[in-house]
């Protein structure tokens, strides 16, 4: 688990990070990765280490931290790719059962890689949409933590990786559902209004 000590560290952490996910998570994608990448893993590894020795524990979180970033990295093009790949493979099934059977195994491979490069080519899409809603609730779940809710201060240091986003805070509070969904759509507004369709590499020789 993280140290209580540094739960208040661990929500300004989620604010500010949250913040920046949700408001240039396109632009910034590569850092936001690493950013997630190194939290899920230092909490994975804190929550397998337990409240041992302090040091180990020091050194699990940093080593957990840096193998988490790396695979987000590596992983995220992957990954959407077969989310793609799945959502193609769903609707060919369901059209198919319209006309009767089973879609033969080619057609649903052909179907599935035609899913995949589909969806890596609204790459920017995906990006906006998904950092926006995820770092619009990275941001309350760290302001409710700084502002004493006790579910979100168990949140940032409790020992169970499940809870480090209490979904426990949202039946309780409705302010929280409509504040993260608005925070939300203003972020991915802003995302889409300040990047353009060929990314950020045409932005900086526009602004050249």
């Amino acid at each position: 688990m993280i140290p209580a000590p540094y739960t208040q560290l661990t929500a300004v952490i989620f604010a500010v990070g949250g913040l920046l996910t949700c408001f240039a998570g396109y632009r910034l994608f590569r850092f936001v990765l690493g950013l997630y990448g190194f939290l899920a893993g230092a909490i994975l590894a804190s929550s397998a280490y337990g409240t041992g020795n302090t040091w180990t524990l020091i050194m699990a979180i940093l080593v957990g931290g840096v193998v988490g970033a790396i695979v987000m990295v590596v992983a995220y093009f992957v990954a959407v790719g077969l989310v793609g790949a799945a959502l193609a493979a769903t609707l060919l099934n369901l059209g198919w059962r319209l006309i009767g059977g089973q879609p033969p195994t080619l057609v649903v491979i052909v179907v599935c890689v035609i899913g995949a490069v589909i969806a890596l080519r609204a790459v920017r899409y995906v990006v906006v949409c998904g950092t926006a809603i995820a770092g619009s609730w990275t941001f309350f779940v760290g302001a409710t933590a700084l502002l004493g809710n006790p579910k979100a201060l168990v949140a940032a240091s409790a020992p169970d990786i499940w809870v480090v986003y209490p979904i426990e805070l949202v039946p309780s509070n409705m302010m929280v559902v409509v504040g993260w969904i608005a925070l939300a759509i203003v972020g991915a507004a802003v995302q889409f209004k300040t990047t353009t369709r060929s990314g950020t590499k045409k932005k900086k020789k526009d602004a050249q």
